[in-house]
């Protein structure tokens, strides 16, 4: 099985796991999905803004982080649909969520995004790991 990285996937400091509310994990959520469906509409601006400091400071500008997805990750940038299947506690002010995406050829993938909360309390994605699900065809 192919594993492809997305974004570099920084690692969270290791320290005692906070418990993260509903409020926290749908607002996680709703960054991943604001991201994805940016991809879908080419709203460059919008899916690197859900992007976090370290990630944008890789790619110094919404069009060429655009351009890195699209040029590699089809699954994420155009996909028939999508859905967040599980949110977990990734640490002190971590989260990952779980997400399975259907490419456009009919392709299924699986994706762990993994988020940091910043200092102004916004959810921001700092990685993304995407593999292509066991027997899926295409």
């Amino acid at each position: 099985m192919r594993t492809v990285l997305l974004f570099f996937t920084l690692m969270f400091m290791p320290s005692a796991a906070i418990a993260v509310d509903a409020a926290a994990r749908d607002a996680a959520k709703a960054t991943v999905e604001r991201q994805i469906d940016a991809f879908r509409r080419d709203d460059a601006a919008t899916a690197y803004a859900q992007a976090a400091p370290a990630i944008q400071g890789l790619f110094p500008s919404p069009e060429t982080f655009i351009a890195m997805v699209k040029q590699g990750y089809g699954a994420v940038y155009r996909n028939r649909r999508y859905s967040v299947d599980r949110i977990e506690d990734a640490g002190d002010e971590g989260m990952a969520l779980g997400v399975t995406l259907q490419d456009e050829d009919g392709a299924d993938w699986a994706a762990l995004y993994s988020l940091e909360k910043q200092s102004d309390g916004a959810w921001r994605i700092t990685g993304c790991r995407l593999v292509k699900a066991p027997g899926s065809k295409a």
